[in-house]
């Protein structure tokens, strides 16, 4: 069961985790714009622009702790390069190439289905599968 809460401070209590300063200050740039994906430079760039003095690698152990709280889902794109998704049901994403930006997938019209999908190793179990298509503007 998802427990919904209105404020930062709730969420990450919620969430088990301690509510700092420095966390608070950050799950309230992170949730206040609703469901939305960014890079951890892009959370850092925001920090700063809001005056929040935090550093480039707290914004990292910030968005990793709240990933492994169940805040945030990780998406990977391109090797090391992660985006963190307030968005935590089981979706799939667009990548925008041009724009280095990650978009949902609309499934209105029924979910994606994955044919064929090997047997996991065993002992083993899918817990998850994450589709992201990368997309470009077309070249004329």
């Amino acid at each position: 069961m998802r427990v919904l809460v209105d404020n930062a401070e709730d969420k990450v209590r919620c969430a088990g985790l301690r509510p700092t300063r420095q966390r608070l200050a950050l799950a309230g740039l992170l949730f206040a714009q609703g469901d939305r994906h960014l890079s951890a430079e892009d959370l850092h760039d925001e920090a700063q622009a809001a005056g929040v003095p935090v550093s480039l690698a707290t914004v990292y152990n910030t968005l990793h702790q709240f990933t492994d709280a169940g805040l945030l889902r990780s998406v990977a794109v391109e090797g090391s390069k992660a985006y963190f998704d307030t968005n935590t049901s089981d979706h799939h994403h667009f990548f925008i190439e041009d724009e280095n930006r990650l978009v949902d997938i609309d499934t209105a019209d029924g979910p994606l289905s994955i044919l064929n999908l090997p047997e996991p190793p065993e002992g083993m179990e899918v817990v998850n599968v994450d589709i992201v298509v990368r997309v470009r503007t077309r070249k004329v």
